[in-house]
């Protein structure tokens, strides 16, 4: 004959892991329902930020060697509009910085372009590969230039896992700051210029900049949406199955 004090027991101890159950399911749900609504927010601030930049990126250069023009931006509201410049470029104070691009590995190379009033703004002119990094393998204007391209933020710090090494000319970013203070460059602006593509065929290749950006975020917060519905059903099936057991 069964005890019943046995199976007030057993019962006990079966309703009690099913309360653990639930709470570490909601918890889950919870979680995983939170990873869905960041990953949301994520997506809206992707979309805003790929339309700002469709919107810099076609819209008429601005002339940044105005006087006072500095003053009046904010980088990373700017960042990627497009710009307008005037100045005499210094060769001899041109930097490599190592990059990958379309066109296979390489170098990016950075002039400063010296405005009239002494100001300088470092201008990456374009790609060339490893058998035009000396100067003397590719053109070097000369005289007065007008430079149009992208305002772009300065890269501190060097790569990943690699940092830039002035001493040995080895630059993995184009980091302006440091740039600036190893080539003396005086009175540098706090950003660079990525030109604009020069004609067919010349070095170094400008009009490179990347205008893509990763956005999967809708894909990652349908991810997680689904990992909490199936955390809720996987709960609900195991109420269904005791209602069933006990029915």
């Amino acid at each position: 004959m069964a005890d019943p004090a046995q199976g007030a027991g057993r019962r006990h101890r079966s309703g009690l892991t099913l309360a653990v159950l639930g709470i570490v399911a909601l918890l889950g749900a919870l979680g995983f329902g939170a990873l869905g609504v960041w990953q949301m927010e994520r997506l809206n601030q992707k979309n805003t930020l790929i339309a700002a930049v469709q919107t810099r990126t076609s819209a008429a250069p601005l002339d940044i060697g105005a006087e006072g023009a500095w003053a009046q931006f904010d980088l990373v509201r700017d960042e990627y509009r497009q710009v307008r410049l005037a100045g005499r470029f210094e060769h001899a104070q041109e930097t490599l910085v190592q990059a990958v691009t379309g066109y296979g590995g390489g170098f990016w190379v950075l002039t400063p372009l010296r405005l009239a009033d002494g100001r300088s703004v470092l201008v990456n002119r374009g790609f060339v590969p490893p058998a035009l990094r000396e100067p003397g393998m590719r053109p070097a204007p000369r005289g007065e230039v007008t430079v149009t391209g992208l305002l772009r933020l300065s890269e501190p710090g060097g790569g990943f896992l690699r940092s830039n090494d002035p001493a040995g000319e080895r630059w993995y970013s184009r980091d302006v700051a440091a740039i600036a203070a190893d080539k003396a460059v005086g009175d540098a602006a706090p950003f660079f210029v990525d030109a604009a593509a020069g004609a067919p065929g010349t070095y170094p290749i400008g009009g490179l900049t990347v205008l893509q950006f990763p956005n999967n975020h809708l894909a990652y917060a349908l991810t997680w949406f689904a990992l909490a519905l199936m955390v809720l059903g996987g709960f609900g099936y195991v109420l269904w199955d005791r209602w069933r057991a006990g029915a």
